[in-house]
């Protein structure tokens, strides 16, 4: 993935799967590419908060047919999870997916959470301990998974996946696999992203999403900070590994991006300051915590990028 040279920062977009194929659908996946955007994203949930009762597509399948009408924006997971993946069926997916796009595929991938898909297969939410356990053992068994494709197969017995001669043939377009970005607010995941990812994911510091602005960015700092602090420890160059905000729509009080292109360039700047090589913005949905005014989002690429390059 690595740094634009271009620019202190790419610029990409999260895509709720809300929208009917045809026409909207289809109309604005093929906008974000025309826009200029990096990647843009999806959510994988089954349903995802004050959207429960609204429409929802799959991840997978709206990301294959915005593969189908794009030809250079990057597509993405923002994140797939645990809660009701696994590690064998979606590496076919992710597989599949990669292809179908040439090679333009990035896993965004988390642990998951307590939300409405934690419970939806039946089962109580798990703990956060053994979550954490969950999520380490599914990104092993899926990097295995997709990066190992000869003759035999992967099989796998651990705590709570296996896998038994499972063929991932032909492999990945991208070589030795997709690229992982793992989500990660603590030192245990963000181990996980310096073994396995070729970016780290963050919404910032959950603690600071109630204080103030400059709490905001001093939380995502201390992250910062601790990140550098892991990749050392493991080995890693810290530069080597991508780092990617997502705008986390309605925190913390005082930070608003799309409230004018100044605010971006504003808020762009600081992120750049901190070492942080990709910012997500939510595609703006009226009536939601991520509304937000078109025409003022559209010229954020148009304008405010610029700007920052300048």
């Amino acid at each position: 993935m690595g740094a634009s040279p271009e620019l202190p920062l790419r610029l990409s977009t999260v895509i709720l799967p809300i929208h009917r194929w045809s026409p909207d659908g289809r109309r604005i996946w093929r906008r974000a590419e025309d826009l200029g955007f990096h990647t843009a994203y999806t959510y994988d949930h089954l349903s995802w908060r004050s959207f429960r009762d609204r429409t929802w597509f799959g991840a997978v399948p709206t990301l294959t047919a915005a593969a189908a009408v794009t030809e250079r924006v990057r597509l993405g997971t923002l994140v797939s999870s645990p809660n009701f993946r696994h590690p064998v069926s979606l590496a076919k997916e992710l597989m599949t997916l990669d292809d179908v796009s040439q090679g333009r595929f990035t896993l965004g991938i988390g642990s998951g959470g307590t939300g409405f898909d934690a419970t939806a297969l039946g089962n109580e939410a798990w703990p956060p301990r053994e979550r954490a356990d969950r999520f380490e053992e599914f990104v092993r068994l899926l990097d295995r998974l997709l990066s190992e494709n000869g003759s035999g197969g992967v099989s796998y017995q651990g705590e709570f996946y296996s896998a038994h001669e499972v063929r991932t043939v032909p492999g990945c377009v991208q070589r030795p696999r997709l690229p992982f970005a793992v989500a990660a607010t603590g030192r245990r995941g963000m181990r996980l992203a310096a073994r396995h990812g070729q970016a780290w994911v963050t919404t910032g510091d959950p603690k600071t999403f109630d204080g103030s602005a400059a709490d905001f960015m001093t939380g995502l700092a201390r992250q910062v900070e601790q990140l550098e602090s892991v990749c050392e420890d493991a080995g890693r160059e810290p530069a080597g590994l991508d780092r990617i905000l997502l705008d986390a729509s309605g925190t913390p009080a005082g930070i608003a991006p799309l409230a004018s292109v100044d605010a971006f360039v504003d808020y762009a700047g600081a992120c750049a300051e901190l070492g942080f090589t990709e910012l997500v913005l939510h595609w703006p949905v009226p009536d939601s915590v991520f509304a937000a005014d078109l025409d003022v989002f559209e010229r954020v690429v148009t304008e405010g990028m610029p700007q920052l390059a300048g």
